[in-house]
């Protein structure tokens, strides 16, 4: 492992009072154990009061085999031995042994309000015994009394919703009602997006790593506003100008839609140029086109400083699509529109058989309100802040980060083996993934390359949480 570049930037005669204290000591508050072998502190999980009945259930071993044999070959697994989560609680889970790790992926920026949270499970008990299931032909107050809630997290005249059952549902929905809307067909996406894998979604997925060679047309994909690989760095205006450059030599001149996200997740947690979406919104309303902001995972409070990403550009979409954080795991998704927009499903019969389930929906209820009452938008952008310094700080002690960045509880830490040449670092990403599992953290990857590391945990992390993670990562980048 000689070979991983671990090397510290910060020197030994550097001025220990010019540090601040998270550099002057190695691994924070956290309790430590020592490492026996070269005296340093081995970072110890922090305290928590829940410990999960003894599991009886079949090994990993036996559930690995089990699943090569009867689930498909394209679902791929996390780790070289991969673990048997067997139990949740809040910002912890569990595995077949009852060891508890620190969830610092959040199934994919899925749990928010925290694993099994008391609030949604009683929620969605509640629903089951009453009625489980259905159809929206007849009435039911459960999803109506969600749809109002959603409706009122939304600006403007966004008040219209129409449930799926994921993200991908939702934008495959919303991407038909824009060229419904504009009666035309061609959509803007930008490249290294990740909006589905469903045949129009995978269209406006631009990564190759997700695309089938099956037909995806009338899909237009932007230079990419990336601030750290990004040709303009952070000129969000000079990105935008290939909007408009597509709109004039690529389609009629008239689009059907612009679909993005705030923070671009599976491609690595990248947050766009500031100022791009307001210019691109701009050449895309004067094209006739209709803004799609994919929230699937910046919303709900994720990143903190709003409850959607699109709020921090200043802007406000035509059609918001949403899931992952909205049902903490619930099998749930929506599209969000204007009353105008939404006529457009009048034309034929639109119908989807489990959007807007009681249980779904009562989910989706309390998922609202555990937000409001715990003021997780809050601990999302105070926790995330402090979690996102701490590893910059890394960044300022190991080469091998090469950037730090993403907002709140949405962050992303890309390794290179070179700064300068920006190479990723795939081999050593795998690497200190496994080693950070082994110390009790469990985070996750992404990026186009393999090498960033996806930071999504549920919104009830804490600063002790955060201090934990950073230690861990700290301690194995210490040993590479």
């Amino acid at each position: 492992m000689q070979g991983f570049i671990g090397r510290r930037v910060i020197s030994g005669t550097r001025q220990l009072s010019n540090l601040r204290p998270w550099q002057r000591c190695s691994f924070s508050q956290v309790a430590q154990t020592e490492d026996a072998d070269n005296g340093l502190h081995i970072p110890k999980i922090p305290p928590f009061d829940y410990s999960p009945p003894p599991y009886t259930g079949p090994t990993a071993e036996e559930i690995l085999a089990q699943r090569k044999e009867y689930l498909s070959p394209s679902m791929f697994y996390f780790y070289n031995k991969p673990l048997n989560i067997v139990d949740g609680k809040m910002q912890y889970l569990f595995d077949e042994n009852g060891r508890r790790y620190l969830d610092g992926f959040g199934g994919i920026a899925t749990v928010s309000c925290g694993h099994c949270h008391p609030d949604v499970v009683e929620a969605i008990v509640n629903q089951t015994k009453r009625l489980q299931h259905s159809t929206i032909l007849y009435l039911n107050h459960a999803i109506g009394d969600f749809a109002q809630a959603l409706a009122s997290k939304l600006p403007a005249n966004l008040k219209v919703v129409f449930f799926t059952n994921s993200g991908t549902e939702a934008n495959e929905l919303a991407m038909l009602i824009a060229r419904l809307y504009t009666g035309c067909h061609d959509i803007i996406s930008l490249r290294n997006a990740y909006h589905g894998n469903a045949a129009g979604t995978m269209g406006a997925t631009a990564q190759a790593n997700w695309k089938f060679n099956v037909i995806q047309s009338g899909v237009h994909h932007a230079m990419n506003p990336d601030p750290y690989r990004g040709v303009f760095g952070s000129d969000g205006e000079k990105y935008a100008k290939d909007v408009q450059d597509l709109i004039d030599f690529g389609t009629s001149g008239h689009v059907a839609a612009f679909i993005s996200e705030a923070i671009q997740g599976v491609g690595g947690i990248v947050e766009l140029a500031p100022g791009y979406l307001p210019a691109v919104y701009n050449s895309v309303k004067k094209a006739g086109g209709l803004f799609i902001a994919d929230e699937v995972q910046s919303g709900f409070a994720r990143t903190g400083s709003n409850f959607w990403g699109f709020e921090g550009h200043g802007v406000v979409p035509d059609i918001v699509t949403m899931a992952k954080s909205i049902g903490n795991g619930i099998p749930l998704g929506a599209v969000v529109t204007t009353p105008e927009v939404a006529e457009v499903l009048t034309r034929r019969n639109y119908f989807n058989t489990f959007g807007g389930n009681p249980v779904c929906t009562a989910a989706g209820l309390a998922v609202l309100k555990v937000i409001e009452k715990e003021g997780l938008q809050e601990n999302a952008f105070v926790v995330g802040s402090y979690l996102k310094e701490r590893l910059t700080a890394l960044k300022d002690k190991y080469e091998l980060i090469g950037d730090v960045r993403g907002k709140g509880l949405m962050l992303g830490v890309e390794l290179v083996t070179d700064r300068q040449l920006k190479t990723p670092a795939k081999a050593e990403t795998i690497h200190v993934m496994d080693k950070m599992k082994d110390l009790g953290v469990l985070i996750g990857k992404g990026g186009f390359y393999g090498n960033v590391f996806r930071i999504t945990p549920p919104l009830c992390f804490t600063k002790k949480d955060a201090d934990f993670l950073v230690d861990a990562m700290d301690y194995t980048m210490s040993k590479v």
